[in-house]
């Protein structure tokens, strides 16, 4: 049997992992700057995460949702008291786009409306509700499209109003620096005017954490910059380090009832295992620091980059932009310097994702090769 063919690859086998470095089968070692698309937080192969799964892995890996497990609770208590998100309530499932699937459909139950406000550049998923979120025509398919969205430009908060006056929008999704359509992010007061508006129309916000979330930012969720409070706030990718994990949190206003959410795999004894190690190391090792920390020293490098026109993100969510197409700048990066790094919809846009324990020394890595090639 083939593999559907529907990713291009690199010709490049990863069979090893150390922190934020991966080996191939032939033993070449390459500097992953880029984590697997921000999946690896607390670099590969972390020993507190390695020896967490191994030992549930001996007791229990999985049961379903209808026992108890104190896992998840445990999880819930740490994350809230890590992330500051006092109060809110819960709901694990399996990925970035389940977890924004179960965002927009609680947010459809609890408004008893349907349509949704999505942003232009927007990537929230693959899944039904969440693909057509999602500002990509290629990727929608008839059957996705039977979904109701308004698209705006990220600032547009004319245009939002207006689609709330209609009266039947459930929610407005955002991602508040966006991640695959190029870490574009606007001012404060858009996204306090967003949270406004959600609440004059009866509307959900819901914060699109996926790929900014747990530490990339330097803050726990890129939202807590602005100063605001999502209703929803969904999660995943570095929430697990690589094990299949996402989440919604959801605010305490909002009530739960038997059989509204529901998944067979989410929340399993392994995945919650997984996540609280991330949590442990995030704290313990103080990586939210260290990504302010090597942030900064990254923007300082910027200043002496030939060809260079611009720097979007914060924390270590990068993008270096330049005046011309990078897909062969990241062929020879990763052929030539043995480094990862990332696309965007901009294809003027090289993406730096790397697990939250890089360090400068690394940074140096990139620009040394990125000199050399510019």
């Amino acid at each position: 049997m083939s593999l559907f063919d529907v990713y291009p690859l690199f010709d490049v086998t990863p069979v090893k992992g150390e922190d934020v470095f991966i080996y191939d089968e032939n033993g070449t070692k390459y500097l992953d700057l880029y984590g697997g698309h921000a999946v690896i937080s607390i670099g590969h192969s972390h020993p507190t995460y390695v020896k967490n799964i191994s030992e549930q892995v001996g007791k229990l890996g999985f049961y379903s949702n209808s026992i108890q497990n104190p896992l998840q609770r445990e999880l819930s208590t740490k994350l809230e008291s890590i992330s500051g998100c006092d109060g809110y309530q819960l709901f694990l499932c399996n990925s970035g786009a389940e977890a924004n699937e179960n965002a927009l459909k609680l947010a459809s139950f609890h408004t008893q409306k349907k349509k949704v406000i999505a942003f232009k550049n927007s990537f929230h998923g693959r899944t039904s509700a969440a693909v057509a979120a999602t500002d990509n025509l290629k990727i929608i398919a008839p059957i996705n499209a039977q979904q109701e969205v308004d698209f705006f430009e990220l600032g547009d908060l004319t245009g939002v109003e207006n689609s709330l006056k209609g009266g039947d929008v459930c929610a407005i999704i955002v991602e508040c620096i966006q991640g695959v359509g190029g870490l574009d992010e606007v001012e404060t007061g858009f996204y306090k005017g967003l949270e406004r508006l959600a609440r004059t129309y009866n509307a959900l916000l819901i914060a699109d954490e996926v790929q900014s979330g747990f530490g990339r930012t330097g803050d726990f969720f890129a939202f807590q910059k602005h100063e605001i409070r999502p209703h929803i706030i969904s999660i995943a990718k570095g929430m697990g380090n690589g094990f299949p994990i996402g989440g919604i949190l959801i605010h305490p206003t909002i009530e739960a009832s038997f059989g509204m959410l529901g998944t067979t795999f989410g929340g399993n004894h392994l995945a919650c295992m997984a996540s609280l190690a991330v949590l442990d190391v995030l704290e313990q090792e103080h990586l939210m620091e260290n990504a302010k920390a090597v942030s900064t020293y990254f923007i300082e490098q910027t200043k002496s980059l030939p060809k260079f026109k611009n720097l979007k993100g914060r924390g270590l969510m990068l993008g270096l932009e330049f005046d011309f197409p990078v897909s062969e700048l990241r062929k020879k990066l990763i052929h030539k310097h043995r480094i990862f790094t990332g696309s965007a919809k901009n294809p003027n846009l090289l993406r730096i994702l790397p697990p939250l324990t890089v360090q400068t020394a690394h940074i140096d890595l990139l620009f040394e090769a990125l000199k050399e090639e510019l």
